[in-house]
């Protein structure tokens, strides 16, 4: 399989979902009428004038809101493709040999996944939200710098384009192939994604592959954009400020921002000064990192200098996010303000004294490695200190059910369990042990993913009325966090347990013993891109379908006095522009004193009306499901009378569950999936899913399932008879809907229910 196409139908057909879904939510779209009621929605005209004007503008603008906006964008797509090379990785290794991808074409996406989210993803997207917000925050009116923000963000998308060539050129050569010879592309033909590792060691990145050079300036490139905006953060932070705002009242996530920019000003441009030594080694003939000279190792020093602070520069803005919104669902002020912004200048100072415990197993000095074995367990003590402030934050507060809490907490537990195996690591006999294995991209990645994006997610639902004017669906919004959380800890633990059994990393091949863990380590990294689709889909549709806000404060901030400054602007623009007044609580607390008045409700009783709700929809489900199974029986019957259909698929079923074949058995099972499995899961997922749960809804569950059912029993057949295969198939998944969910409707089953309100509150 050619992996460059695979990777870019991917990536076009989650563009093009998300281009559908905009085109849909528009034509639903209406706007209120003149009179007061609503206008029926009218098909918006495509106007070439109106795309170039938006153009001219979204390419010159010095906003700091709208080049916030670009950089986020930016980020995201690149999420998405680094996410498609994960996908593919972690799809290769559902086997225990390299069956899907070749191990060059592994070691090209772990390559460039690694470097893909790291340089493009994470830093990008927490410079949009600084750019959009910080301005708001300490009373600025715009960045220190407009045009040279705007300079910063447009250096990005060549640098991407540079460090990707190879697969854009790949694909292109692929396609001109066809149609030309050759002879004429074989520029195109002769790059090639580098295998390299994310790390770049020599003598690996010394090897003559042209892609690797673009690699390289597009690194470099990408390091002067985010020096520029670190620059350009530092100046707003210190003199920017309104007259009011001083060091002892500047807000938590701006302080995160100053320390993490200055990181950025000392980290990068000694990667950008060893990236162009490293291009002098394979253009020029220089040996800064061949064994003739300098030799690799010099490399790894300097790649960790930069290294391990960039750790620090993609975790600091997260837990500055998580500083800022914990408090505001708990109903409780932030503990220990003073300390987390102490443990904050610790970290950014301790983070340039630790990069050699990457390097214990280089035969560094011992002396040398004990040193940074201090260091490396010293720098735990500030990150400790803000989980504690985190859960005293928590403590005895009115914790809301809301999807930026449930981030939140999931991120706390996540980089719990993420710093504690760090710190094991920075043992140096542990380290030795475990190294090579899993046990590092487990850690790695309970620290990357497991506060770094559920941070930037909770960002988005927190800031998402401020930026649309709208509310997302928020029972889709809670369900795709608990995924998410659920996701990451399934499969990075996973990932943790295969260290532990000391199954080497890198490979792309694995002895079969280890394959069962695999399985399930790819399972969860499916689970997490479903949900981040599901976000994607959330954010893209309640844009234009969400319920328009009635009120500057829709998360009752002025209730706890945490009515920030941001939201403060919001409000003015509201007043300013659609006359919206200013809201104001029934009551006031101060946001340190716990409620008192109204407490939370025990866990009996959240559980109580949450297992009656569950009892419900499991009858009836399961009342539709029994009918819609039997009804499906019968133009599966009528699929067999044609022979079009093997029974003996449905009795290999049984060995499913280490059963013997039997039809008997077979289709027992077959019936219970059908009664039980597929209708919890159409009740779970047409709560989230735009419309009521009527019949409409039922055929296209039912369409869905179908696919899978049709890859599942299939058995060989060609021609007409595969033909009349799929048709039966799609016929009795009809017939199994409309069963399904005419059944529920007849019985009362769970309805839609209203997005506001006391039983619509998160």
């Amino acid at each position: 399989m050619n992996r460059a196409l695979a990777e870019v139908s991917l990536f076009g057909a989650v563009v093009v979902g998300c281009l559908l879904v905009v085109l849909v939510a528009q034509r639903l779209r209406a706007e209120p009428s003149p009179d007061g009621g609503y206008a029926g929605g009218r098909e918006p005209r495509f106007e070439l004038g109106d795309a170039k004007a938006a153009a001219v503008r979204w390419t010159t603008t010095t906003n700091h809101r709208e080049i916030g906006l670009l950089y986020i964008a930016f980020g995201t797509v690149a999420a998405i493709w680094g996410g498609i090379d994960a996908m593919m990785i972690r799809t290769h290794l559902l086997t225990p040999e390299a069956n899907l991808w070749t191990e060059q074409t592994y070691n090209e996406l772990f390559t460039m996944h690694g470097l893909t989210m790291l340089i493009f993803f994470v830093t990008p997207v927490f410079f949009g939200i600084g750019n959009y917000f910080l301005p708001l925050l300490i009373g600025a009116d715009d960045m220190a710098f407009p045009r040279l923000n705007a300079i910063g963000f447009w250096l990005l998308p060549p640098s991407l384009l540079l460090a990707r060539l190879g697969i854009v050129a790949e694909v292109t050569g692929a396609v001109l192939a066809v149609v030309v010879p050759n002879d004429w592309i074989s520029v195109l033909l002769a790059f090639q994604e580098p295998a390299i590792g994310w790390t770049m060691y020599p003598p690996l990145s010394l090897a003559p592959n042209p892609q690797t050079n673009f690699l390289l300036l597009g690194l470099h490139l990408s390091g002067i954009a985010t020096t520029i905006g670190a620059l350009n953060f530092i100046t707003t932070i210190v003199y920017e400020r309104d007259e009011s705002i001083g060091w002892a009242n500047l807000d938590i996530f701006s302080w995160n921002m100053l320390i993490t920019s200055a990181i950025v000003i000392f980290a990068f441009p000694l990667l950008g000064t060893a990236l162009l030594m490293l291009l002098f080694d394979r253009n020029f003939g220089t040996t800064f990192f061949a064994v003739e000279g300098g030799g690799p190792i010099l490399w790894q020093h300097l790649l960790w200098f930069w290294g391990h602070p960039e750790v620090y520069i993609i975790f600091l803005p997260a837990t500055g996010l998580m500083s800022l919104i914990l408090p505001k669902f708990v109903g409780r002020k932030l503990f220990g303000f003073k300390f987390i912004v102490y443990s904050t200048i610790a970290i950014g100072v301790l983070s340039f004294s630790v990069w050699a415990h990457h390097m214990f197993v280089t035969g560094v000095d011992p002396r040398v490695r004990a040193s940074f074995m201090a260091t490396s367990i010293a720098i735990a003590v500030p990150s400790a200190i803000k989980v504690f402030n985190w859960i005293t934050t928590m403590w005895n507060g009115d914790v809301r059910l809301a999807a930026p809490t449930i981030l939140c907490v999931g991120s706390i537990g996540l980089f719990i369990v993420g710093g504690v195996t760090g710190i094991f690591l920075a043992v140096i006999p542990v380290d030795v042990m475990y190294h090579g294995t899993y046990y590092v991209v487990g850690h790695f990645h309970l620290i990357l993913m497991g506060i770094i994006p559920l941070m930037m997610f909770a960002a988005s639902y927190y800031w998402y009325p401020l930026l649309t004017g709208r509310m997302y669906d928020r029972r889709l919004a809670i369900f795709q966090s608990v995924l998410l959380v659920a996701g990451s800890a399934l499969t990075f633990m996973t990932l943790m347990a295969l260290g532990f059994l000391e199954l080497p990393r890198r490979y792309a091949t694995y002895p079969a013993g280890f394959s069962g863990l695999q399985i399930v380590a790819t399972v969860g990294a499916f689970i997490i891109g479903i949900s981040v689709l599901m976000w994607l889909y959330n954010m893209l549709w309640s844009y234009f379908q969400g319920t328009p806000i009635e009120t500057a404060d829709p998360w009752e901030l002025k209730a706890t006095e945490q009515f920030t400054p941001e939201w403060q602007w919001f409000e003015d623009r509201l007043e300013r522009e659609h006359g919206v007044p200013p809201s104001k609580p029934e009551t006031v607390r101060p946001s340190y004193v716990p409620a008192q008045g109204d407490r939370p409700l025990s866990i009996y009783g959240r559980i109580k009306p949450v297992a009656r709700t569950v009892a419900n929809d499991a009858g009836v489900g399961a009342a539709g499901g029994f009918i819609g199974t039997l009804l499906m029986s019968g133009a599966l019957l009528a699929a067999v009378v044609l022979g079009v259909f093997d029974l003996e698929s449905i009795a290999t079923l049984a060995t499913l569950v280490g059963l013997p074949s039997n039809l008997a058995l077979g289709y027992g099972l077959f019936l219970i999936a059908g009664t039980a499995v597929w209708p919890l899961l159409f009740l779970s997922l047409g709560e989230y899913l735009p419309g009521e749960l009527t019949l409409v809804t039922g055929l296209w569950y039912a369409t869905v399932i179908a696919s899978g059912f049709a890859i599942g029993f299939y058995t060989g057949q060609t021609g007409i008879e595969l033909v009349t295969y799929l048709l039966f198939v799609t016929l009795a998944h009809w017939i199994y809907g409309l069963g399904l969910a005419g059944t529920i409707a007849s019985l009362g089953g769970r309805q839609r229910r209203p997005a506001t309100g006391e039983d619509g509150n998160e």
